[in-house]
């Protein structure tokens, strides 16, 4: 039992850091989707000039639904927009709508580590499904089954990397955003930096999200070699 108190204890440590990331998120969300550009382009117009100037014309722009669901689908060549994103007319629009076309670019260039995290994705998803299986699998047969426990380190393992791969591309994608922004005179310099401080406050997601995977695979090792 005392494995599953050990889980449930990082667990919950790292569930507040990860509200606690979530809610600087959408505090920098509301903050900047309430400053306007000077030039008045939505978030659509903007991702479409940003694919304009990339030569890129074989990429739709659709609106999608909820709130930080915008994303970049490589298989069906789709930018999806959340409303205040598509619609918006802020700083927030435009950061959000030239990173999502910054994946875009990443595609259209084939970016290296945009490719590795395509082809580890097959991978991730069988091995984030089974994972809870595994853990609670793994835990009741500790004494008996180890091995069970090292399918279980594997299972997280695989999902580790995946988050540590997702870093780069997500700050390529940033860095291609904002260099794009400036350069095109889309955000004055105010508005700029306030798209740099919305873009770093979602990137942290994923650092919180990277090392709490790590965490975790760190504390399955221990427990496996406690056992020794």
């Amino acid at each position: 039992m005392g494995g599953y108190y050990g889980y449930y204890i990082i667990g919950a440590v790292l569930s507040f850091i990860g509200m606690i990331v979530s809610g600087r998120l959408k505090s920098k969300f509301k903050k900047y989707s309430q400053i306007g550009l000077r030039n008045g382009m939505s978030g659509r117009e903007v991702a479409e000039a940003m694919l304009k100037d990339h030569n890129i014309t074989d990429v739709r722009i659709v609106q999608g639904q909820g709130m930080l669901t915008d994303h970049y689908n490589p298989r069906t060549k789709t930018v999806t927009l959340s409303p205040a994103i598509y619609s918006g007319r802020s700083v927030m629009s435009a950061a959000v709508a030239a990173h999502e076309c910054g994946h875009v670019v990443q595609h259209a260039t084939a970016y290296s580590m945009l490719k590795l995290r395509s082809a580890l994705v097959p991978v991730v998803s069988f091995a984030s499904k089974a994972q809870q299986f595994l853990l609670i699998g793994a835990f009741m047969l500790f004494n008996t089954m180890p091995q069970l426990m090292l399918l279980t380190i594997a299972a997280f393992i695989a999902t580790a990397v995946f988050s540590f791969v997702t870093l780069p591309v997500e700050f390529d994608a940033s860095n291609r955003a904002l260099a794009w922004l400036k350069d095109k005179g889309i955000t004055g310099s105010n508005e700029y930096g306030g798209a740099k401080d919305a873009l770093h406050a979602a990137a942290m997601t994923y650092v919180a999200a990277a090392l709490s995977a790590f965490v975790m695979v760190i504390y399955l090792v221990m427990r496996y070699t406690s056992r020794n």
